[in-house]
């Protein structure tokens, strides 16, 4: 509650097509009649062209609605939203998210293009959307990242370094290299100018964009002449500029004719978020299927490296991801992914209904029953091919699986006039006969407000098993006949919480002697 960072969400479309989600919101006439209960009571219709309706979106609608709400509560004031969707669903998506988040912390949609329909009708649906939304806007810092183009041309100043050491020499060739792939630099190719410290731009306007800069003479450093002054101005201060030129990071032209620029470093490149992102889908697809030794496991998933884009934006490298239309688990590749690039330590929270596969699938074929299967396999291997791609980082592949069950303890239907008072003379154990001890420590987790993510450590003590939580905040011990000796050494440890079944004391001296 109120500790995720941000929420990523690939909702069931309202289409009826996707792999295993029962999505087809549709409702025939007679079985939206119905369930409104626009009959009389001799069964004639209450209003006529029904047809006409928006039964087909209210359907939906109710589904993510109440799972929009409780996302809210789930985010951090500054937290964020995203939300995939199509072209069907956009505008009631967009309606409903400003009554839950509020118009006002509407931050915008990207355009994700992906392959062409396959099936057009008219107009050929070549793109999606992702809708994006604040908690509370006001919370929210500017979205900035290292631009990966720049990245590249650093990559590729350093690597003309090792054969080059002239200046101009560099600054030829990677100047070469630039214009060779404009297409793929096309924000960061001004930079594209070489000194002895490492790459600049020397683009930047000196004029003051507005009248009222600052008037002073610049003499050119060869000509000792005075430069052409803006119009406008300067930009900066004369005191700025003379620390700039000692420091050199003054861009000076052949002669006086020329205006003098301030160097703008390589490293200083940032890169926004932008609204729009071409993203073959095909080669995610592709990508999962070698993922999984040839074998089409799941259609369509979504693409981790824009996942891992977006998060990089929306959030910091200790914050937790959360998606609760998990599907194959393409967030939690795209965390641990980025986690791996930015030496982070991002939590995800993957949560996904057991759906079954279709018994044709090439998904049953291999052995996975249901999507929750998938997904899980999904995190192990692209944690280990990202291992074994980057052998010196460090970064945590792991993950705990937890389901949603029934309480451990039997149901007790007696009132107390039923009670004999040979009950009270024992303690009956009235825990369900299937539960193992793991499910009593994550009950006891659960009722202690601890962490489900806690650090969880296994230990023996007198053949007994012992479960200890956080260092000693919690130690729990869940095993029969339990003894004076186990009890004794539990408390040498001091825990903060110290939790047993009522029936597991040996006999009763123990239970005497435990406090």
């Amino acid at each position: 509650l109120g500790k995720v960072k941000m929420i990523y969400i690939d909702p069931p479309y309202n289409t009826g097509n996707d792999f295993v989600y029962a999505d087809d919101f549709a409702q025939s006439t007679d079985e939206y009649l119905e369930n409104s209960g626009q009959f009389d009571d001799e069964g004639n219709r209450l209003v006529k062209n029904l047809d006409t309706n928006g039964r087909f979106h209210s359907d939906w609608l109710n589904m993510i609605y109440p799972r929009l709400k409780l996302a809210k509560d789930l985010l951090t004031e500054d937290g964020v939203i995203f939300i995939s969707i199509d072209g069907h669903e956009l505008e009631t998506l967009e309606f409903l998210c400003n009554e839950v988040f509020s118009k006002s912390n509407f931050l915008g949609t990207i355009v994700l293009q992906t392959a062409t329909d396959n099936n057009p009708t008219q107009v050929n649906e070549e793109h999606e959307y992702m809708v994006c939304y604040a908690k509370n806007r006001s919370c929210l810092l500017p979205w900035y990242r290292i631009s990966e183009a720049a990245e590249a041309i650093q990559k590729q100043y350093e690597k003309i370094k090792r054969t080059e050491t002239n200046v101009e020499n560099i600054q030829t060739k990677l100047r070469e290299w630039i214009n060779n792939n404009k297409d793929k630099l096309s924000q960061v190719a001004h930079y594209n100018c070489v000194d002895e410290k490492g790459v600049y731009s020397a683009s930047s306007n000196s004029s003051n964009p507005h009248p009222g800069g600052y008037m002073y003479d610049i003499l050119h450093y060869k000509t000792k002449l005075p430069c052409p002054k803006p119009a406008n101005g300067w930009r900066w201060p004369e005191k700025t500029f003379l620390k700039w030129e000692k420091d050199g990071e003054v861009h000076w032209g052949a002669d006086h004719t020329t205006q003098p620029h301030i160097k703008k470093r390589l490293s200083t490149a940032r890169e926004q978020l932008k609204s729009m992102v071409y993203e073959d889908n095909r080669a995610e697809t592709k990508m999962l299927s070698q993922l999984f030794d040839g074998k089409k496991v799941f259609d369509n998933p979504k693409p981790h490296k824009v996942l891992a884009r977006v998060i990089d934006f929306a959030t910091n490298e200790d914050d937790i991801v959360l998606d609760f239309f998990s599907g194959s688990s393409s967030t939690a590749h795209a965390v641990i992914k980025l986690n791996v690039d930015d030496n982070g330590n991002r939590k995800f929270i993957m949560v996904q209904l057991p759906e079954e596969t279709d018994e044709k699938s090439e998904a049953y074929k291999a052995g996975y029953k249901n999507i929750c299967e998938i997904g899980k396999e999904r995190i192990r291997r692209a944690a280990k091919k990202i291992a074994e791609e980057n052998p010196e980082a460090k970064f945590d592949g792991g993950f705990r699986v937890l389901k949603c069950d029934s309480s451990n303890m039997k149901e007790v239907y007696y009132n107390p006039a039923e009670y004999e008072p040979s009950l009270f003379s024992r303690l009956e154990d009235n825990i369900k006969e299937d539960r193992t001890p793991e499910d009593l420590l994550f009950q006891v987790m659960l009722d202690l407000g601890v962490l489900l993510s806690s650090k969880i450590e296994e230990t023996t003590i007198a053949e007994k098993k012992v479960f200890n939580v956080e260092d000693n905040y919690l130690i729990a011990c869940f095993d029969d006949n339990v003894t004076e000796e186990v009890i004794t050494e539990i408390a040498k440890q001091k825990p903060y919480y110290f939790v047993m079944r009522d029936s597991s004391m040996a006999n009763d001296s123990v239970a005497t002697n435990f406090e």
